[in-house]
């Protein structure tokens, strides 16, 4: 039971910070925001346009094979391809309530050696 409570504040925890990193970002459709989700199993990520309430580009690892964060990094590199086919060279970073550390960075060194600037 204990445990359960500690999962539940943890979570609590994140949901505050996302909300008040949220609230000084925005993804336009010239500079959308750059969302990252990380599972205990993989990584996604997302290029979404808040002004117009839609998602523009997306990876994750499903189906891949290897270490997390080489995968991240895959991950970020192929988001970056797909932003930079749709005219997309400039984007905000979101790491939503994660910390900038380990499989996050390294989606986000992914997407800048793919091209992307944030």
């Amino acid at each position: 039971m204990a445990s359960k409570l500690k999962l539940q504040e943890k979570a609590a925890r994140r949901e505050r910070r996302v909300h008040k990193i949220r609230k000084t970002i925005q993804g336009t459709s010239a500079r959308p925001r750059l969302v990252v989700y990380r599972s205990n199993k993989g990584m996604y990520a997302q290029l979404v346009d808040d002004a117009q309430g839609f998602t523009l580009a997306a990876s994750s690892t499903r189906g891949l094979k290897g270490k997390k964060s080489d995968l991240a990094k895959q991950v970020g590199a192929t988001l970056a391809g797909v932003a930079l086919e749709k005219g997309i060279k400039s984007v905000v970073f979101d790491r939503n309530g994660y910390l900038y550390h380990g499989r996050v960075k390294a989606l986000a060194e992914g997407a800048r050696e793919g091209g992307l600037a944030f």
